[in-house]
């Protein structure tokens, strides 16, 4: 048994340890081959009067290896993918059946499939250590836990608390643990196999309730226990919160329901027909394969050219101490990076300084951090308008005013004292940096560092290259982002570059859908059925009009006739220059904020925009996906992207495009390229050549291509667990 070890002892209590080659254990194909073994040798040795079930690693288990679920994807039928989910299901069973108490004792870590294991046991004790952390987050990644986690739990937890823990997937630690019953006791670490040992002393029953004779599941008439009812009805609820475009949470609320109903095989029986009815919808595929297996690839380098030593930011310094310039000063600084935080004059830079004050203040206050380490953070940060502190720096990043002229000179300012070894990083969103590297006297140590607002809670960096940026200063960015433990995506230049370039989109089919007569909370409301955090029309709002058009005016402006404008330019520019309303700053645009109340729309906008009858839910919800989508398939034909990973991760990481899409790329495959091409001709047709396909993209259709079998898929060398 390779992935784990039995150990017999003389008073018959036998330690089955789990260790698995890597850094964790994970469920997999070998696991379950040593698991059924172990369990056979267990349940025909009557020397074994129990078992502590425990692993050699820091965590328990970590869950299934989910590079292997996404690698069978498309070849398993719905009888394969239940016969994959009934396999692991027999092994918990045989735990339960063997005739012996087993007790799990879990050490760190478990979720998913592991916590799925130590629910099959006949006791759980959870050491008393911060990172042990238990639950079941399927969830996130569009599945269910398919081996009898939604049916244990139900029964061990009780409707309420299954419901609540399987529809978030959030983890809970062993306080929480305890007081949700879900383990039975909580031990200090170094005393697990002990406290393990002293329960199987007192000759527990190996016999579990619902398989004893007689046994009746608790809701078999149904809804008897109005506590019950009324958790399910606020899960039904909820479920409108994440959409129907998301099957798992659906199936989770079925399982957990008939779980309660039906007899225990049976209800087995039922969630593993649920499980094998998402492992082979796309959804989870989707997910699996952006959110986890690129992202986790992307943070292990996958994009970092070879051949360059390892390099670590000791001090850098940032140039602007706005909003941007201060979260990225704050992020530095929690990485253990010396800032130099530069502004026009010091009160100003003390001000973004602040900012990290305020936001380790909360955490302070949350218990999340000690006051002595949220001080040593804040003093790392040194607020200054002195230009000569940059002496020194590996690194400078500038964040001040989207201005070509004001950026040039900051540059040169910044470069007349930096090392010559350092690089110098632009956080623009728009402004193209082989255009703004005219103002280096080291071009090839230029590079775009695009950071996302509030850069302390958004994991996107898009990294731009410029036409001289050497693979040396991207390896240097890459290393600095991983300092940061953030998500870089690698983009080529171009103007708005990749994340800004796209999501324009959306507000721009938000806006021209107004111009067409749609009712405005129709247009906000289509957008986040299908999935977006927040509509288009709100977004402009916080945005303000200035920025978008800016961006237009600037590109008429440097391309002429060659620049077609977006949809919604007319809509923005009558809104801002002929209405008077341009944001949220100014007092409102489509919104009106009335003082101490709830924001709403404006209700002048029926007058300037009368609303005619004839659209479909259905299109604009569909206008919005294929305007991203096709934007993006342009961006990886102009090779301003080079890999769909990058495609996906920026779309949902960048601005929150639909994680049940797996992203805009994902979308297109998911969809199929052929019928994608057939459908925008048809929206070309009816709203303009914006979604219409270029000639590159017919002949991927002809040819029956999609983007990720035609791109080489990026590899993990460790299973990814769930």
């Amino acid at each position: 048994m390779k992935t784990m070890q039995l150990q017999k002892a003389d008073d018959g209590f036998a330690i089955l340890t789990l260790d698995a080659e890597g850094s964790m254990n994970v469920v997999n194909d070998a696991f379950i081959a040593d698991m059924e073994a172990a369990t056979r040798q267990i349940a025909e040795d009557d020397s074994i009067k129990g078992v502590i079930l425990t692993s050699a690693k820091a965590s328990f288990m970590a869950g299934a290896d989910l590079k292997q679920l996404v690698n069978g994807f498309g070849t398993l039928t719905p009888s394969q993918a239940y016969a994959f989910s009934k396999r692991a299901t027999d092994m918990h069973r045989a735990i339960e059946q063997s005739g012996k108490p087993w007790v799990a004792a879990i050490n760190g870590l478990a979720l998913g499939g592991g916590f799925e294991l130590a629910l099959a046991c006949h006791r759980r004790i959870l050491a008393d250590d911060a990172k042990a952390l238990v639950g079941l987050p399927e969830v996130n990644v569009g599945l269910l836990p398919g081996s009898g986690g939604t049916v244990r739990l139900g029964l061990i937890a009780g409707m309420k608390t299954a419901l609540d823990l399987l529809l978030s997937g959030r983890s809970v630690g062993p306080a929480d643990a305890l007081k949700l019953k879900i383990v039975d006791e909580v031990v200090p670490a170094a005393t697990l196999i002990d406290a393990g040992k002293a329960w199987l002393a007192t000759g527990p029953d190996p016999v579990k309730p619902w398989d004893v004779k007689g046994w009746t599941p608790p809701q078999k008439k149904g809804l008897t226990v109005p506590e019950d009812s009324a958790a399910y009805m606020m899960a039904a609820g909820g479920l409108a919160k994440v959409g129907y475009n998301q099957p798992a949470p659906l199936a989770i609320l079925n399982c957990v329901f008939q779980g309660l109903q039906l007899p225990f095989d049976k209800a087995l029986t039922v969630e593993g027909k649920y499980f094998a009815r998402l492992l082979t919808d796309p959804v989870a595929r989707n997910i699996i394969r952006t959110t986890f297996i690129s992202k986790q690839a992307a943070e292990k380098g996958a994009r970092r050219p070879e051949g360059f030593e390892k390099f670590a930011a000791k001090k850098v310094g940032v140039l602007g101490a706005g909003m941007m310039g201060a979260g990225i000063a704050y992020v530095s600084a929690n990485a253990g990076i010396e800032v130099v935080l530069i502004d026009r004059d010091t009160a100003t830079a003390q001000k973004g300084k602040d900012y990290s004050a305020k936001v380790l203040g909360k955490s302070v206050q949350k218990g999340q951090i000690a006051q002595d380490k949220a001080d040593a953070i804040l003093a790392r940060i040194t607020p200054t308008d002195d230009f000569a502190l940059l002496d020194g720096c590996d690194l400078v990043i500038e964040a001040v005013f989207e201005d070509t002229a004001i950026k040039a000179e900051t540059t040169r300012k910044a470069e007349a004292v930096l090392p010559e070894a350092a690089i110098f990083a632009s956080n623009t969103s728009t402004l193209p940096i082989s255009q703004l590297a005219q103002a280096s006297k080291r071009p090839d140590q230029f590079i775009g560092l695009h950071f996302f607002s509030p850069v302390e809670r958004m994991g996107l960096v898009e990294v731009i290259m410029g036409k001289q940026t050497s693979k040396a200063t991207l390896a240097k960015g890459l290393d600095y982002i991983a300092q940061l433990r953030k998500t870089p995506i690698v983009v080529n230049d171009s103007r708005g570059f990749y994340t800004s370039r796209v999501f324009q989109m959306l507000i721009h089919e938000g806006a021209a859908m107004l111009a067409e007569g749609v009712p405005p909370a129709v247009i906000e409301n289509a957008a986040k059925a299908v999935g977006m955090p927040v509509g288009p029309l709100a977004l402009l709002d916080e945005l303000t009009l200035d920025l978008p058009l800016k961006i237009v005016d600037q590109a008429i402006a440097e391309e002429g006739d060659a620049y077609t404008p977006p949809a919604g330019v007319a809509v923005m520019r009558r809104m801002k220059d002929e209405i008077g309303r341009s944001g949220r700053k100014t007092g409102g645009a489509f919104y009106d904020y009335p003082e101490g109340g709830k924001k709403h729309l404006w209700t002048g906008l029926a007058d300037h925009f009368p609303t005619k009858a004839g659209w479909d839910i259905e299109e604009l919800k569909q206008r919005y996906l294929y305007a991203q989508a096709m934007e993006t398939a342009r961006c990886l034909e102009e090779n301003v992207l080079e890999t769909p990973q990058d495609a996906d991760l920026g779309a949902i990481y960048g601005w929150g495009f639909p994680a049940w899409t797996g992203g805009t790329i994902s979308y297109i495959d998911t969809i199929g390229i052929a019928k994608f091409v057939q459908e925008s001709d048809r929206l070309a047709q009816l709203y303009g050549p914006r979604f219409l396909p270029s000639a590159w993209l017919r002949d991927k259709a002809a040819r029956g291509e999609d983007f990720y079998t035609a791109a080489t898929e990026t590899t993990v060398k460790e299973p990814v667990p769930a």
